[in-house]
Order: C-alpha cells, then structure tokens, then sequence
C-alpha cells in the first residue's frame, strides 16, 4: 500500500499543472507539451514486450526493481534540467527521451509487480484491499497536491519559479527512494518468476485473444476510448495554465475535489458492477465522461469554473472505467490468456490513442494560428477537441452497450 502511495504521489508531480509549468519555462509550445503529455499512451505498446521478459531469466523482485528504478530516477530528474546549460533544441530532446523511456520502463514490468505483489494478498479480498489502497493514495494526494501547489504558487508569485523547481526535485528523489525502499522490503517470493512454466504457441496466443471474436470487440471499444480521451486531455494542462489563468493552487484544489468525489463513488461503482456487470458500469462511467467532454466545449476565460466541471465528471468516470477495464477481459477471455491480451490490448489503444494525440496537437495548432477562431467564432482550441472528445465517447459507449454488452460473460 505504501508502495503504491509513494509512485501515485511522484506521478502526480510529472502530470497535469506540475508538468506544464515546467515545460513551459523550458520555452515548449501548447502542442509540443500536449503531445509529450501524451506519451503515456505511446508508452503503452512497451508492454507488448513484458511477454519476452522470461528470457532474462530473473525473479519478478530483480526485474522489477531494475526497471522500476530507472523510471522513478528518470522522472525525478526532470526538474533538474533546467538548470542544466543546454540549448532550447537539446533541452526539447532530453525531456521528450527522460518521459519517453521513463513511462516505457515501468510500464515494461507494470503486470510483474502487479503479480508480484498481489501474490500475497487474499484472492477472496483483492477487490476490497484494492479499493482501500486507492483511498489511501488518494487521501495522501489530496494533502501533497495541497501543499505542493501552495508553496509553488508563492515561490513563482515572488519571482524565484526556478527554486520552486528545485523543491519539486528534492520532493521527487526523496518520494522515488522511499517508492524504491518499499519494493525491497516486500518479500522475494520463488514462485513469482517472469520465466513461464509453460511456453505457449504464437498461434495458441493469436487464436485466443485477436482470433477470439467477444475479444476483437473490446479492442474496438478500447481504440475509440483511447483516441477520445488522448485527443483532449493532453491539452488541457496548458489550457488551464495558459488560457484559463488559473493558478497551480487552484488547479490543485479542483483536482483534490475531483479526488474526493472519485473516492466517494468508487465503492457504489464496484458494486453496481458486481450486481449487473462490467460492461453495465462501464456504460455509465462513460455516460458520464461524455457530460465531462460536453461542459469543455463551454469552458473559456469568462467561465473557467466550467473546468471544475468537468474535472468532476472525469474523476467520477474514471472510477467506474478503471476499476472495469481490466476484470472486463476476463470476462471474453480465457484466463490462461490474460497476460497476453491485456498486452495486446494496451499496445493496440496505446498507438492509437498516440496518434489521436498527434492528430489533436494540429486541430490545435490550426486553431490558435487562426487566432483562436473557427468559421468566424471565438473559440480555443481545447474547447473543438472536448466537442470531438464527447462525440467519440458516445460512439464508444453504442460499441460497449450494443455490441460488447450483449455478448455472453465467461465466469472463471
């Protein structure tokens, strides 16, 4: 629990308000930062390769502390570059490469430490241990984000934002040594190795996960979700920073209401899914994600509360999406399986979520280069890519409620 309450903090220094202020003194324009705030989705398709990772031959502590550690090294450094004397050109490459191959490294061994140290918790409790560690993190979340923004806040109101930099560094190494510390003392268990005891057959593999129809329609719904959300959300740090003038206080304040209302519906989700199914909750989280995207399209200057708004509806969502997402494979997959689909899964939405990114970066590049106006209406760029956004999660949500919500649930 604490393990994962250390990496949920340092991730919320390298995301969102933090992330964006950063890049922005480092002289990055709005759609480079969206599209390196996007990175996490290319990183996805790194985990196609956790399948080859029994060739190192390791136990699952070894490997994981390997590649685990180079991450939260690489994320922590971040705030160390600017005061490293590069030029604007090199400074782009070595933030872009640190996010790139940081993102890449956890998520190479992200299901080896889920495995790993899940082995030591009550099958029958992994639901109920799961929900009380994300409250947990959350809570400790709310406080930090709290503090952090405030003292960043008054650091860059009194001209000193580079000292501001300096304290998120040392908060990030001291947060990443304690993460590192928490993995060492969890015990080294034989029987959860990266080697696989039995080798299956490419053709075994594709047959039951991309040839398994029920399957082929879960990627589908998992393509248009991740090129709903990736078009938008990358952008909107810069959003609230640039164009909305809101500070990383307040933003961390909007955040922290979002938390809590995460928080108080992640329960009743869970058990609404368990009494109907998770194809049911999801429908309704993404019902809700559509009224998040939808009160976007009205978020400017004049209403920036709006984004309070829709942070809400985000975080409500989440909690009926996260939760769902993965037990929904197991739901139209063999078991056996599971490892190899969620593989595939993530690496197919993670490039397509990367490239709906890319695909967003110029919607907004073409907007602001008209000024801020589209057919001779006042409108931000973020506020056409919101209206996109929700339009493609109401196509998402018709894949999951007629077409993967009608098909039978396999009980394993």
């Amino acid at each position: 629990m604490a393990q994962c309450t250390f990496e949920y903090l340092l991730s919320l220094l390298v995301t969102d308000a933090f992330l964006t202020k950063l890049l922005s003194h480092l002289g990055l324009d709005d759609t480079t930062i969206g599209i390196i705030s996007s990175f996490i989705t290319l990183a996805f398709v790194i985990q196609i390769f956790s399948l080859f990772l029994y060739k190192l031959k390791m136990n699952a502590k070894t490997v994981t502390l390997i590649f685990y550690s180079a991450s939260r090294l690489l994320f922590s450094s971040l705030y160390v570059i600017p005061f490293i004397p590069i030029g604007s050109t090199t400074v782009k490459v070595v933030i872009m490469s640190f996010i790139l191959v940081a993102y890449s490294s956890k998520y190479l061994v992200l299901n080896v430490l889920y495995k790993w140290a899940n082995s030591y918790v009550s099958p029958t409790k992994r639901a109920s241990y799961s929900a009380t560690k994300e409250m947990i993190s959350l809570a400790t979340g709310i406080i930090f984000t709290l503090a952090v923004g405030y003292i960043f806040d008054t650091m860059e109101a009194s001209g000193r934002i580079e000292q501001g930099f300096m304290m998120i560094a040392i908060m990030a190494f001291i947060i990443s040594a304690s993460d590192i510390i928490c993995m060492l003392l969890i015990k080294k268990e034989e029987t959860a190795s990266v080697e696989q005891s039995e080798r299956k057959h490419f053709k075994d593999i594709i047959s039951n996960t991309i040839g398994n129809k029920n399957f082929r329609s879960v990627i589908l719904f998992t393509i248009i979700y991740n090129v709903a959300v990736y078009m938008t959300n990358g952008f909107l740090g810069t959003f609230k920073v640039k164009d909305l003038l809101i500070s990383v206080f307040i933003i961390q304040v909007i955040n922290i209401t979002g938390n809590i209302t995460r928080m108080a519906v992640s329960k009743p989700f869970g058990r609404y899914s368990d009494k109907h199914s998770f194809a049911s909750g999801m429908s309704v989280a993404l019902c809700i994600l559509a009224l998040g995207y939808l009160t976007l399209v009205f978020t400017t200057p004049k209403t920036w509360y709006f984004i309070a708004f829709y942070t809400i509806f985000h975080a409500v969502a989440i909690a009926g999406l996260n939760q769902n997402s993965f037990n929904i494979a197991y739901s139209y997959v063999d078991s056996n399986y599971i490892t190899e689909a969620l593989a595939i899964k993530n690496c197919i939405g993670g490039l397509c979520g990367f490239g709906a990114s890319l695909l967003g970066s110029r919607i907004l590049k073409a907007v602001q280069n008209n000024g801020n106006e589209l057919f001779g209406i006042k409108l931000y760029g973020q506020q056409l890519l919101g209206g996109i956004s929700c339009l493609l999660v109401l196509i998402a949500l018709a894949v999951m409620v007629f077409v993967v919500g009608k098909q039978k649930v396999m009980k394993q």
